[in-house]
């Protein structure tokens, strides 16, 4: 930052007019700056102000968006509550309101806002918002409409359209409503934060880490964004980033639970060995457990043996007996022969393991009852579990309820970037089902 750009953030808090958003904005530019440590200290002693007992709308409005824009919400939500003429405060107080998940009261702030000289389009869009996620869709979209004319060509219209149209489920035209709204304002950060979501959805990880990292180019910084972009950093072993977006939420919010336990799994990882030729090794077996029988030198009785009892794989070949094998039409010992043959040719054995058979499927032993036999064959997604978590049972394969508890702690343990704090997740919603963990 130049010399001339420098904010004399001393000077702006203590003013006594009106907030105006030309202020608001110098403040979020000196908090991108060098000048972040001096909004902190102005924000101290205005604090310090406010406890003397001066409680002027000014001396609350300032303290009020300064802690908005440190993303300090509750505290900005307890001054700007008592500020009831500045028009801007209001406005941001509204906005403080929506990051608390206040809805109701944000939509009659944002009208409080425009009824105090607020720019009247842009409470009307923020209103609108509000009341789509307080539930009324066809309210927010009636409301837009009739703010069209005058507010189409701005990005806050384009945003505010897409949520209407991605709470209806139509992604697609939500994500151009959320791209053209960030042709528009290339720092709209909820618009950029919609694009990082939606392409993580989809599995476009590289894409998802640019857009949150655009959504966290200007405060206030959305925890939401950094929690998500610590867990792509930390999917893509970038420890050192994913544990910055984990130190930063921590730093807005010291009792932030999950973001705490991502730091404890950070350090644990950082701790921990891992083997690149026993991991190369196990990649290439399970490469080659998955190649089709249909690759290999096989008689056609064997092939036709094998496809009759839906053995596709040499995996598949490694998970049942030979027993089973001669149990099959017209599989005799001929047969049995030439598949042994052709697994020891790659170090292979039928039946090597079958004990991973009997552990998925311990449950069929148990005469489960109808409801726990449900419960089994219930998704993962059921369970709700957070980004990271997914990512695992995906890369484990885990489909299924069942699946999951015939695993043990240490067989998940096992898994990349699956840590303490996921199998505490997962722990504390199999114990809301009434299960648990295979030798938990």
């Amino acid at each position: 930052m130049s010399v001339a750009n420098v904010v004399n953030v001393s000077e702006l808090l203590s003013l006594s007019s009106a907030l105006t958003v030309d202020q608001v904005e110098a403040l979020r530019n000196a908090l991108v700056s060098q000048q972040a440590t001096e909004v902190r200290q102005g924000l101290t002693e205005l604090n310090q102000k406010i406890q003397a007992g001066e409680e002027s709308e000014s001396v609350l409005a300032r303290a009020g968006v300064a802690s908005y824009l440190l993303s300090r919400h509750a505290q900005a939500d307890v001054l700007l509550n008592k500020v009831t003429k500045d028009g801007v405060a209001i406005y941001f107080h509204a906005q403080a309101l929506t990051s608390l998940g206040r809805h109701t009261e944000a939509a009659q702030r944002f009208e409080e806002a425009a009824s105090n000289g607020y720019d009247k389009i842009d409470a009307t869009l923020r209103q609108a918002g509000a009341i789509r996620a307080s539930g009324s869709v066809d309210i927010a979209e009636q409301m837009l409409r009739s703010v069209a004319a005058s507010a189409a060509s701005r990005s806050e219209y384009s945003f505010q359209m897409g949520c209407i149209w991605g709470d209806r489920g139509d992604a697609l035209t939500a994500v151009e409503y959320f791209e053209r709204a960030v042709d528009m304002d290339p720092h709209h950060a909820r618009a950029l934060f919609w694009l990082a979501a939606e392409n993580s959805l989809r599995g476009n990880d590289e894409e998802a880490i640019r857009y949150y990292e655009r959504s966290l180019s200007r405060p206030p910084y959305f925890i939401g964004a950094l929690l998500n972009l610590g867990l792509l950093y930390e999917d893509r072993e970038s420890y050192q980033q994913a544990a910055f977006c984990f130190k930063r939420i921590v730093e807005y919010d010291p009792n932030h639970e999950r973001a705490i336990l991502y730091l404890k799994d950070i350090e644990a990882t950082q701790d921990m060995y891992y083997d690149e030729d026993q991991a190369r090794q196990e990649a290439r077996m399970k490469q080659l457990l998955g190649r089709p029988v249909t690759d290999f030198e096989l008689s056609v009785r064997s092939r036709n043996c094998l496809a009759a009892m839906d053995i596709m794989t040499l995996g598949d070949l490694t998970e049942i007996s030979e027993q089973e094998l001669l149990a099959g039409k017209n599989f005799g010992e001929t047969s049995l022969l030439e598949i042994r043959e052709l697994l020891s040719a790659h170090s292979l054995r039928i039946g090597l393991n079958l004990h991973r058979v009997h552990q998925r499927d311990n449950f069929a032993d148990q005469n489960l009852s109808a409801e726990e036999q449900a419960l089994m064959n219930r998704p993962i997604g059921d369970l709700n579990l957070s980004v990271r978590s997914r990512k695992c049972m995906n890369r484990l394969a885990i489909q299924t309820i069942g699946q999951l508890i015939a695993r043990t702690p240490d067989e998940l343990l096992s898994s990349r970037n699956f840590g303490v704090t996921s199998l505490n997740e997962i722990r504390l919603k199999l114990t809301e089902m009434g299960s648990k963990l295979r030798n938990d």
